[in-house]
């Protein structure tokens, strides 16, 4: 095996020139698969090995692990991407709105896998904020603004009015009072 990365979705792939695989019983590095079999979606391969030296059998796991994504703050300080933040944001929006707890759950990673494939292994508090107002522009008018008026550090009315205005649309004909068309 080489010990190049290779790209597979959202996550990184590492291999390792070097497998070393100890038998839990008598400690010898030397056996063989005798069966894999992919699980959890593919996130998880299953191998039943035979130790070549006391023929017991016995099962490794293999996991795919992926790169840690880096937030850079506004302060310039780096920390840990923490979904739960991402979540938490997302559901005060969304708070009374049209979302449900679980299509915010699934939004909130669905922005996690956009960020890491567009931008990389560091992302800004910037980029991951706009991927969140590009979801919400079209999912829910009302957790756009509310999202947009923290996000974006609005200061007057003016800044939420132009902001609503983008998801409100082409403005409404207006009606006389008797019903018709004016």
């Amino acid at each position: 095996m080489d010990s190049s990365p290779r790209r597979r979705g959202h996550q990184w792939l590492l291999t390792c020139s070097l497998e070393i695989v100890r038998c839990p019983w008598c400690s010898s590095n030397d056996d063989k698969v005798v069966d894999s079999r992919a699980g959890e979606d593919g996130a998880v391969i299953r191998r039943r090995r035979e130790c070549l030296e006391c023929s017991r059998r016995f099962t490794t796991f293999e996991r795919i692990e992926e790169v840690p994504l880096t937030v850079i703050k506004r302060s310039g300080l780096r920390q840990p991407f923490d979904r739960t933040k991402l979540v938490r944001g997302l559901r005060a929006a969304t708070k009374n709105g049209s979302l449900h707890e679980l299509q915010v759950d699934a939004l909130a990673v669905d922005i996690e896998e956009q960020v890491r494939i567009d931008v990389g292994q560091e992302v800004t508090t910037e980029a991951i904020g706009r991927a969140v107002l590009d979801a919400l522009r079209t999912l829910d008018g009302v957790a756009y603004v509310r999202f947009a008026s923290v996000h974006q550090s609005f200061t007057d009315a003016q800044q939420l009015a132009e902001a609503a205005a983008e998801v409100a649309g082409p403005p409404a004909v207006p009606r006389s009072s008797t019903g018709n068309v004016g």
